[in-house]
């Protein structure tokens, strides 16, 4: 809550409504500054908030970077009302029209909007227009008498920005008028990537905005350094490959697939390697897009591009290439490596011998549960790829993004791009809610940024849960409440029902297992399953169970769908003591 005195009276000249807050949905928020308009962002998959507008929803636009979820929106928006003015950077004005194909230039349009009304008159949209206006780095730019905007590199992605928005109200009784300022990164990432610099906090630090509007998208959680994400992915499709897997890893067509293909072109592990990787799909289009965009990389990529190929590259190992038609034939003749749209159908690369197949998912926790890309069903119940995760983070954990706060010193936050339950957890912190004022809007809330001088402490929603512990002979009880079930991560971590708990240094943590590491469980959780544990004879550890079903004649379950921790008396364990090593 913000309080003022006499001589500082509280005004409210900013505003922010929320038409889109998470990646699934698309990222747009509506700015209002006094008397403008600023739309923050386009990347809505449904546009019909402004379908009815006969007048443009704002004054001008501005993207903070190429990712769909940001920008797949403007097209179609810039369709609508061509006259609204579109602003980005250099570098993504140059990447935005990978978001969209040949056919979207001239399908995606509003019905009933003005374009939409001229193109049943017979006209037609000129292929590929050029509707993004390209701004410089760190040079103010008057858009409106009083409006001004300043870009800075956001990390995350080349060309990624972050926009400080100064609104200067016409002065009144003589008296010069006080600007207010909004500062909004879109994504960003404080540290270094391969193909992309960190946001640099000490330009940044101590210009204390009056709003600052930021991604929450990882919560609270904290990462390992970037070094160490990247050597445990690389030591994981070591292995693979060391067991004669070949690796399947569907990404965004820009950001990660390319920060992959530094990675796998630059480790140790893989340097000098006979290895082919190929790219297939829109990631292949996303790295020409960079190697049009080689001036504005990093100085250390653009040494490397001096000696070799940045991707296509035959002659040095590991070869990197364009997986074409003709050429997926390599695929079945030893392990490679493949790069390809995280929307395709993957049964197309492994189908001819899924057992020898790993897929590699990003963690991307800003999804929903349940949204997003569902596999093909296993070609048969004997076998399917194997399916895990891994981490390499292309956004800020719980204390990156703290640290950005705090560096800036606003007087609001207004957190969005996370799921509400990770923006709750960012909203209780302590360190947050007494030093700022907090806001995490809901789609279509309208959210009034008031400013003044004294900030009253505002009490932080309660999500912790009280509970009590009981040790007994041979195990131990944690009783917790039931409100905690309302909780929409509930579901999630009591998926099969089974938990486990590790130490923090002081603290314990509790973890669901969910279904999949069940599925494919890993050296560490196969370990525990052994010795007493009740799970050493569950179907998990069947040498019948294959495909998620009984494939026991004997058994009452005999071709039916079964749980992997469920029970049967004709259990028969994956591996006899005969058939273990002496």
């Amino acid at each position: 809550m913000i309080a003022s005195t006499e001589s500082d009276p509280i005004v409210s000249e900013l505003e922010c409504l929320a038409y889109g807050t998470e990646a699934d949905e698309g990222i747009c928020l509506l700015l209002t500054l006094g008397t403008y308009r600023v739309l923050l962002d386009c990347g809505l998959t449904d546009l019909s908030a402004f379908a009815q507008a006969k007048t443009p929803p704002a004054d001008l636009v501005l993207c903070s970077h190429a990712h769909a979820d940001h920008a797949r929106g403007l097209l179609p928006l810039h369709q609508a009302f061509p006259q609204l003015p579109i602003y980005a950077s250099e570098v993504t004005t140059q990447l935005l029209p990978l978001n969209w194909s040949a056919a979207d230039y001239t399908s995606e349009v509003i019905p009933g909007s003005e374009v939409d009304q001229s193109m049943s008159d017979g006209s037609a949209l000129t292929p590929f227009p050029l509707f993004c206006h390209a701004l410089p780095w760190r040079t103010p730019i008057e858009f409106f008498d009083g409006l001004s905007v300043e870009l800075y590199p956001a990390g995350h992605l080349p060309g990624a920005a972050a926009f400080l928005l100064t609104y200067t109200p016409a002065a009144e009784d003589d008296r010069p008028a006080r600007p207010y300022t909004v500062f909004y990164t879109g994504d960003f990432f404080l540290s270094n990537a391969r193909l992309v610099e960190g946001m640099p906090l000490e330009e940044l630090r101590g210009i204390a905005p009056d709003v600052l509007i930021l991604e929450g998208s990882y919560g609270t959680a904290r990462h390992p350094h970037r070094r160490q994400q990247e050597n445990q992915l690389a030591e994981r499709i070591d292995r693979a490959i060391g067991s004669r897997q070949s690796i399947l890893l569907p990404t965004s067509t820009l950001g990660l697939g390319q920060e992959l293909l530094m990675l796998l072109r630059s480790h140790h592990n893989f340097t000098g390697r006979d290895l082919d990787i190929w790219v297939d799909g829109s990631v292949a289009a996303g790295c020409d897009a960079y190697l049009e965009i080689m001036p504005h990389l990093p100085t250390s990529v653009q040494n490397f591009a001096r000696h070799q190929s940045l991707f296509w590259d035959e002659r040095v190992r590991p070869r990197v290439r364009h997986l074409t038609p003709d050429q997926r034939i390599n695929l079945q003749q030893r392990p490679a490596i493949v790069l390809t749209d995280k929307t395709a159908d993957l049964s197309q690369y492994y189908a001819a011998n899924p057992d020898g197949w790993l897929i590699l998912e990003p963690q991307e926790p800003h999804y929903r549960r349940g949204v997003g890309r569902s596999h093909p069903s296993p070609l048969s119940p004997y076998s399917s790829p194997s399916i895990e995760t891994y981490l390499l983070a292309q956004h800020c954990d719980g204390p990156g993004t703290t640290q950005l706060i705090h560096n800036l010193r606003p007087q609001h936050v207004v957190f969005m791009h996370g799921s509400p339950a990770y923006l709750a957890d960012l909203a209780g912190l302590e360190e947050l809610h007494n030093r700022y004022h907090i806001h995490t809007p809901a789609i279509g809330t309208l959210v009034e940024l008031p400013i003044g001088e004294t900030f009253l402490h505002v009490a932080a929603p309660d999500t912790s849960y009280e509970g009590e512990l009981t040790e007994l002979n041979t195990l131990v009880n944690i009783t917790l409440p039931e409100a905690i079930t309302a909780d929409p991560r509930w579901q999630q971590l009591a998926d099969t029902g089974l938990i486990e708990a590790r130490w923090q240094g002081n603290e314990l943590v509790l973890r669901g297992l969910p279904q999949r590491e069940l599925l494919r469980p890993s050296d560490r959780l196969l370990d525990w399953m052994d010795g007493n544990s009740p799970l050493r004879n569950c179907c998990g550890n069947c040498r019948h169970y294959r495909g998620q079903r009984c494939w026991n004649q004997r058994s009452p379950l005999f071709e039916f769908k079964v749980t992997p921790d469920g029970f049967c008396p004709v259990f028969e364990p994956t591996q006899t003591p005969e058939e273990e090593d002496p």
